[in-house]
């Protein structure tokens, strides 16, 4: 691989039940001892790794630790059938693994855990069940909730381009992927097992619209006691999971550290917007101190650093967030407190208390395509920050404070407590929170939603009585924000968050109650200007990104407004093509269509598609997975396409169909 570190492919690790599962062990060259192993877990095809994004398979090696890349059972090279994400089978195997690895002769007893995104869920999934070699887990950009904070639904809400557009069909189309024959003589039994076994995930998320056993299995955030080994939990501002960190920490007991960036999903050297860090070198100091004993002080210091994020003009392709390490020695902070602003007439929020005697209300109008400056829910998409606010806050009911006089500092969440009634039986609230500048620029700093039919139980929902006032806990996501003297505090509330939520069914016209009978109010998670600890000094990554608009074929992100018919598409593309080795390249292609009629918000639709293709000697490999879900009132129709083509021959093609009944969504 490189003269200092040598790669053993498809080493085979036995399971409980016989399957083997697929692992590329990383290994300093030469091997002079054993060694402690970092385990990565994940289904997305170890033998394509694109090596500009991985570097963590050489740094690591180079500091002194073995990295094992495993593909999950059913995919990659990995035997047996893959039919969904997260199942027990699949935890158990990644405690079988950690197990069979401390055995080896090569690993002196320490297993540990790390991965990005679905390898920092199998992190905490695995740690639950307490392997007794698992030496430390390190989950970056993860979840404890599969159902509140995953990429399948939000705030009860379906979600609408991500799981289409990205990882539900582009699970389809990997699976359907052949391992690499070089290196896996079993190549073809394993192709065909998988081709003719494994199943979309997407049909269980669609029929499982209502929280409960499904989503509870590998959501921790559940039991986390069960969790005994040591935790560095590492997260992002403006990744698709910003609430996990920081409650997670809270709820752990063991030994923990966790750190914050502005990031998006990305690993922190590669994270936009920076600043971007070495984070490398501190998962080596982490992994120093618990696998060999070294005495770096890395648990001496302050166990929460965070990055408070200060205004900047919303530039959707920004590489930079202006803005301050901060650090805390407990969680919640200390001097933490809850400040509230309550809505009042005329817009104003936080206004004087003798305006506790207004009970009036504001109408907000239901406009389904409300959400397209608020950029795209960050879940691998690398793109998508959110913009100046103000087209959306035309058709949002806003309050705004008056400009402030001092500085006030945030970190935690918001929440907003809205006394709400509406026309429509099933209806969402999305409530935002933004920086408005002296020049009227509006700066999305975090937002929450709720459907509200699940507003007293996410697995036991309620029609929402037409025309009654019912009360609303919308809890904004976690985040860090310092707002400057002169700026002003804004809260808009809309029925939407296109493209990223799927729009409910009914027009709508809602009233939001103000005064003391209602009121209505923000509630900000309000900390002192400075930490309670000084923030320790990262390196700066060596990575050096450009803007996405300036390549010479920049990914696609679209909007479009059909004016005779009102109708609102968003299309969203991603290429990407590398070489993994002198004789293989992949090419991949994401794609998403999204569309709603603000008319007749029931017939939304989404199209999205994915094509891995894989060029080696003699060969051309190609997968194609299409997705499309149309809604109508009561229904949900989902139909999703594979083809399979070896040198454009027709190789493999199934489908699968299906009409799936609207809960209350």
């Amino acid at each position: 691989m490189t003269d200092d570190v040598q790669v053993w492919k498809n080493v085979m690790i036995p399971m409980r039940d016989g399957v083997r599962l697929a692992a590329d062990v990383y290994v300093p060259k030469p091997l002079t001892g054993p060694l402690p192993v970092v385990m990565e877990y994940i289904p997305y095809r170890k033998d394509e790794v694109n090596p500009a994004s991985a570097p963590h398979y050489t740094y690591l090696p180079r500091h002194g630790y073995i990295v094992a890349r495993v593909d999950i059972r059913g995919t990659g090279a990995s035997e047996g059938v893959n039919v969904d994400e997260y199942t027990l089978e699949e935890q158990l195997d990644g405690y079988d693994a950690i197990e069979w690895l401390a055995q080896q002769p090569w690993c002196d007893g320490h297993v540990n855990m790390t991965g990005i995104s679905y390898g920092g869920f199998t992190c905490l999934q695995v740690a639950a069940h307490n392997p007794p070699h698992l030496t430390s887990i390190i989950p970056v950009d993860f979840t404890d909730d599969r159902y509140t904070d995953d990429c399948h639904y939000r705030g009860g809400l379906l979600r609408m381009y991500y799981d289409v557009g990205w990882y539900g069909t582009r699970m389809v189309a990997w699976g359907a992927m052949p391992p690499d024959p070089e290196f896996a003589p079993n190549w073809a039994e394993v192709w065909e097992q998988h081709l003719a076994h494994s199943e979309p995930y997407l049909l269980k998320w669609l029929t499982h619209q209502t929280d409960g056993e499904y989503w509870r299995g590998g959501s921790v955030r559940d039991f986390p006691e069960r969790i005994q080994c040591p935790a560095f939990l590492i997260g992002g501002w403006r990744d698709g999971y910003p609430n996990p960190p920081l409650r997670l920490f809270q709820a752990l007991r063991a030994p923990k550290k966790v750190l914050i960036g502005p990031w998006n999903h990305a690993w922190p050297s590669h994270g936009l917007p920076g600043p971007r860090i070495d984070h490398w070198r501190e998962m080596v100091r982490w992994l120093d101190f618990w696998c060999k004993g070294a005495q770096n002080g890395v648990m001496d210091e302050p166990p929460v650093v965070v990055y408070m994020q200060y205004w900047q003009e919303p530039i959707v392709d920004r590489l930079e967030t202006v803005g301050a390490w901060r650090a805390e020695n407990n969680w919640p902070p200390p001097g933490a407190a809850e400040r509230a602003l309550t809505l009042c007439e005329g817009g104003v929020l936080g206004g004087n208390s003798a305006n506790s005697n207004d009970n009036g209300s504001d109408r907000v109008t239901y406009h389904p395509a409300v959400g397209v400056t608020g950029g795209l829910w960050s879940g691998g998409v690398q793109f998508g920050l959110p913009g100046d606010q103000r087209l959306d806050e035309a058709l949002s009911l806003t309050y705004t404070t008056a400009p402030l006089e001092e500085e006030v500092y945030i970190l935690g969440w918001p929440r907003a407590i809205l006394h709400v009634s509406s026309s429509a039986s099933v209806i969402g609230f999305a409530a935002s929170l933004s920086d408005v500048a002296p020049d009227g620029s509006s700066h999305l700093i975090t937002k929450g939603m709720l459907n509200v039919t699940r507003r007293e139980s996410f697995s036991k929902p309620a029609s929402l009585p037409l025309n009654e006032i019912v009360e609303l806990n919308i809890e904004l996501d976690c985040t860090a924000w310092r707002f400057a003297p002169g700026h002003r505090i804004r809260l808009s509330l809309a029925n939407a968050d296109f493209p990223n939520v799927w729009p409910t069914p009914e027009l709508a016209l809602s009233h939001v109650y103000r005064g003391a009978a209602h009121p209505s109010r923000l509630l900000l998670p309000v900390v002192p200007a400075q930490g309670s600890a000084v923030p320790p000094k990262f390196l700066p990554s060596a990575f050096s990104p450009a803007p996405h608009a300036s390549a010479a074929q920049p990914h696609k992100w679209k909007l479009s407004y059909e004016v005779l018919t009102g109708r609102v598409t968003s299309e969203v593309q991603v290429n990407a093509n590398f070489r993994v080795n002198p004789t293989t390249v992949i090419e991949r292609e994401f794609a998403s269509v999204c569309s709603v009629d603000p008319r007749n918000p029931a017939q939304a639709s989404a199209h999205g598609w994915h094509v891995c293709r894989a060029t080696r000697p003699n060969a051309v490999t190609q997968s194609r997975a299409d997705t499309v879900i149309q809604s109508t009132a009561t229904h949900f129709h989902l139909s999703i396409d594979l083809e399979v083509r070896v040198n454009e021959a027709v190789h493999f093609q199934r489908r699968w169909t299906e009409s799936v009944a609207r809960q209350l969504l």
